[in-house]
């Protein structure tokens, strides 16, 4: 029987990590610490609950049904399970994490140096997504490329920006914004989502199998239990690099008090620590993680679709980065006002549908409980969806009184109480019965 070595669980633990660490979880962390000033680490904890234990239990969840999410999401049925995991794909691939990646890199690493010409942005994404296209071409060589060269590159710049965030802090804590003052665990937990994390989980369950199969391991325990050691290496890598950037962003009120979002932070803190010689080092840190990301998403997407539309892998490797390119030409403030809303709305189903499927034998029938708390989970995410843009004023004033909706978790109560009603009627029906043929 086939078994990984050693160094190879280790290679794929980093190829884990690497696909994971992309443009939001370098962006965000930064913004938040600086936001959330005295309260960092309460809204630190909400942050990485949804932003590294959400994931790591997502990657745990696929492996055990073989790292494909349409098993996961089967009881649903195949329309509606299927109707998930495209929405899924799409969102995190060429509609908005795909082209915030090389948004993100060019705007902190390409943009200082040649200012913020849409050319500029244009010449930039081209030549990064045909790199991604190269290296997503060849799947099978995705330990090799990432696990084994490119994702240790990037673990050891993100320990240097790691360990100067707390040897070479660039000032004292300033004060908390309100909404960080009032609820900095809630809005820590909602700034996890726009990482994506686990949606990307979701979407490279399939790739870490798949990395895993590469080597020749067949049995379905073996490879259930080298994803979860990859997730958890993952996780422990993860942690460490979100709360490195926190006290980074923390320190960084006297250099970037005016600042938009987290790439501005960095870019301050880096300026100010290292000099022009640190923006070059930051532009390539990004780049390197950005370009690691882009290549397992579009590795992912080209995977799934593939397998549901009449076209090869090649050939959806090949639409789904002209697509991305067309999309980060967009520039990277509409892409994060675009995406927001939209993954505050679909961000509850799957929570839901990855908490479940560690219950599943707790009950009769799957899918009496499956379907109706995600819809309901769906519906009033979408409530809080709709509560972040132009169409808030629409909605009835019940809804924006619902527990816990000041928080953006109006989701939350509904879903609980639907999971009691729907387990109890689980409880009365019994097991369903078997249909001879």
């Amino acid at each position: 029987m086939k078994v990984l070595k050693g160094q190879d669980i280790l290679a794929l633990g980093f190829m884990t990590f690497a696909l994971f660490v992309g443009a939001g979880n370098i962006i965000f962390p930064p913004i938040v610490g600086l936001q959330s000033g005295p309260h960092v680490w309460m809204a630190a904890l909400g942050f990485l609950i949804t932003a590294v234990g959400l994931p790591v239990i997502t990657v745990v969840a696929l492996a055990k049904v073989g790292g494909g999410m349409d098993a996961l999401s089967s009881p649903i049925g195949k329309v509606a399970g299927g109707l998930l995991a495209a929405v899924c794909y799409l969102s995190v691939g060429p509609l908005f994490a795909t082209p915030r990646t090389a948004t993100v890199s060019f705007e902190v690493g390409v943009a200082p140096l040649t200012g913020e010409s849409p050319m500029a942005l244009f010449l930039y994404s081209l030549v990064y997504f045909l790199v991604v296209l190269a290296v997503s071409m060849y799947p099978g060589k995705l330990l090799d490329t990432v696990g084994r060269f490119l994702a240790p590159l990037k673990i050891i710049a993100l320990a240097a920006l790691g360990i100067a965030a707390f040897m070479l802090p660039a000032g004292g804590i300033g004060e908390a914004q309100p909404a960080y003052v009032a609820a900095p665990f809630s809005q820590g937990f909602i700034n996890g989502y726009l990482t994506m994390d686990t949606l990307g989980a979701l979407v490279f369950g399939i790739v870490i199998v798949n990395a895993i199969r590469s080597r020749g391991v067949e049995s379905p325990q073996l490879i259930t239990r080298y994803a979860i050691i990859a997730g958890l290496i993952a996780g422990v890598g993860l942690a460490l690099v979100y709360i490195s950037l926190f006290r980074l962003g923390a320190g960084s009120h006297e250099i970037a008090a005016g600042a938009s979002n987290g790439a501005a932070v960095l870019h301050a803190y880096v300026q100010h620590t290292f000099g022009s010689l640190g923006s070059g080092f930051l532009a390539v840190l990004i780049a390197l993680a950005c370009l690691v990301t882009a290549v397992g998403l579009t590795c992912a997407c080209a995977e799934y679709f593939s397998q549901v539309l009449p076209l090869s892998y090649r050939t959806l490797v090949v639409i789904l980065a002209a697509f991305s390119l067309l999309i980060s030409n967009l520039g990277l403030t509409k892409l994060i006002l675009f995406s927001i809303p939209v993954l505050t709305a679909i961000y509850p189903p799957c929570i839901v549908v990855v908490g479940l499927s560690f219950c599943k034998e707790l009950w009769n029938s799957q899918v009496r409980i499956l379907g109706p708390v995600m819809l309901v989970s769906l519906l009033f995410g979408m409530v809080d969806a709709i509560k972040g843009t132009a169409l808030a004023g629409k909605l009835p004033e019940f809804l924006a009184h619902l527990p816990l909706s000041e928080q953006g978790l109006a989701w939350l109560v509904p879903s609980v109480v639907t999971l009691g009603l729907a387990v109890l009627c689980d409880r009365m029906l019994g097991k369903p019965r078997e249909v001879l043929a």
